[in-house]
């Protein structure tokens, strides 16, 4: 497990981090999501050592992180950081070797890695004759090529059609089923929602919510519910316990106080016609992210 414990880093008067704290679990894809400026980037650069905050730390498998525990991380920038010219094959195998693995066995893993992501049939094309979508496949490969026991990926999917997404995330999949905690931050809301065990989001430097997925979405969701009718439904915003969210027409989406309240609406839904759909609701993390950062 990786643990982030009440880093915080300033710079100049503006407070970058302040008092960041959360936990990347082993096996879990963790989403980390904020707007430009929010202090990912700088968290995650606090974690590999490059940024040296001023409070806080961070843990490996609950003991403080050293050279040799960063030595074990993958990390992708946002920033691609390879060489155009270069043969993809060819320089994948560099970086494996620059993380210490032998000529042979870098070659083997940089070769698996660009088949699994769709490039096998591209070995020796250079990178500037790639699109931008497949030098980010290869950015994420030149991330996995030394089998990292650590992720951290700023972006990963930037660039990418559903389709790389797909694939993208099967590779990171398997990485995290061999049990490597897997951190990796987005602006796209739709992607993580789909993606991630875990959320955190994180504004103005401060942690504003955390935890697996769906106990958030569970959480932020509790008392709603999606009603559609046979009639106007315009009767709802006088129910008794019921606030009414979103209207149209013979739909609504309303939030319940207790129990009773929106079993009273439903009965009186009925008595008024035709209830056509009924069920609650799951709140979208874009909706849980406006409302946590607010």
């Amino acid at each position: 497990m990786l643990e982030i414990k009440g880093i915080s880093k300033t710079y100049g008067d503006r407070r970058v981090l302040d008092g960041v704290s959360f936990a990347v679990k082993s096996g879990c894809l963790t989403g980390f999501v904020g707007a430009n400026g929010a202090g990912k980037t700088t968290t995650m650069r606090s974690i590999l050592g490059i940024v040296e905050p001023e409070q806080g730390q961070v843990l490996v498998d609950g003991k403080p992180i050293g050279p040799r525990d960063r030595a074990r991380f993958g990390y992708m920038p946002e920033e691609r950081g390879l060489y155009a010219k270069m043969r993809i094959l060819e320089q994948v195998a560099y970086f494996g070797e620059l993380h210490g693995l032998p000529a042979t066995k870098a070659t083997k893993n940089a070769k698996s890695l660009l088949t699994e992501l769709g490039l096998g049939e591209r070995l020796n094309d250079k990178l500037q004759d790639l699109s931008l979508g497949n030098q980010q496949r290869v950015q994420i490969a030149a991330t996995l090529v030394h089998e990292p026991q650590y992720l951290m990926l700023d972006e990963p999917f930037s660039g990418l059609d559903p389709v790389a997404v797909d694939v993208v995330l099967s590779v990171l999949q398997r990485f995290a089923a061999a049990g490597v905690p897997v951190l990796f931050s987005s602006h796209q809301l739709d992607v993580v929602e789909r993606l991630a065990d875990d959320l955190v989001i994180i504004a103005n430097g401060q942690i504003r919510a955390s935890g697996a997925r769906l106990e958030l979405q569970a959480e932020h969701s509790r008392g709603l519910y999606d009603i559609t009718t046979d009639g106007d439904a315009g009767w709802m915003r006088e129910a008794a316990g019921i606030e009414v969210i979103d209207f149209d027409r013979g739909s609504a989406t309303v939030r319940a106080t207790d129990e009773h309240s929106i079993q009273a609406l439903l009965r009186e839904a009925m008595n008024r016609g035709q209830v056509l759909s009924f069920g609650p609701r799951i709140e979208k993390l874009s909706t849980i992210y406006k409302e946590v950062v607010r």
